[in-house]
């Protein structure tokens, strides 16, 4: 049985984001830790990582997703931040200041649409956020960086579509394709 490892997102595309994330993962690289940057053609808010499920229950899946209705609305990104903390970052991030409940109240529609499949819940409450880097080793001056970069304004986006992304793992990292587009009401 092949499996397709999938998740729910909303692409970043805007080009002045994914310069001002481009100047940031530069400053990041320089920092002294072993990072794995996301490609600036894979950033994404993730609104449901699925996971590896049957071909068979993809078809479905999308069905589903078919039936999540929002209105667009915009986010915009404020701030570094890393997970677990600043301190020992694993995961660095773009805060979304502006648009965070809707993201929530989004990712919420895509979850009670997928509960009806009998997906497991995600282990972890949704917060928005935008993955830039992960930190493989060290820490360099990653803290300084990202205390420096709280109130750094990365601009604002419309929210007007989610995706359904296949995410296939390779050595040189994740290659996403679209598998179904969702648009908003009057989109």
């Amino acid at each position: 049985m092949s499996l397709v490892r999938c998740f729910v997102a909303v692409d970043v595309e805007d080009p002045a984001i994914v310069s001002k994330v481009a100047a940031v993962q530069q400053q990041l690289e320089a920092a002294g830790a072993k990072l794995k940057l996301v490609e600036l053609e894979n950033l994404h808010l993730t609104l449901r990582f699925i996971g590896e499920i049957p071909r068979e229950l993809v078809e479905r899946v999308m069905e589903a997703l078919r039936g999540v209705e929002f209105a667009p609305f915009t986010v915009r990104f404020v701030g570094l931040g890393a997970f677990p903390n600043p301190r020992r970052p694993r995961v660095i991030w773009v805060g979304v200041e502006e648009g965070a409940r809707e993201l929530s109240e989004l990712s919420e529609k895509v979850n009670s649409a997928l509960a009806k499949l009998k997906l497991p819940k995600p282990d972890e409450e949704f917060t928005p956020h935008l993955t830039v880097a992960r930190v493989k080793s060290g820490v360099g001056s990653l803290p300084r960086i990202i205390e420096e970069g709280r109130s750094l304004e990365f601009g604002s986006m419309l929210v007007d579509r989610i995706r359904l992304k296949k995410s296939t793992l390779t050595s040189r990292g994740p290659i996403y394709e679209t598998l179904l587009e969702v648009r908003a009401r009057g989109v």
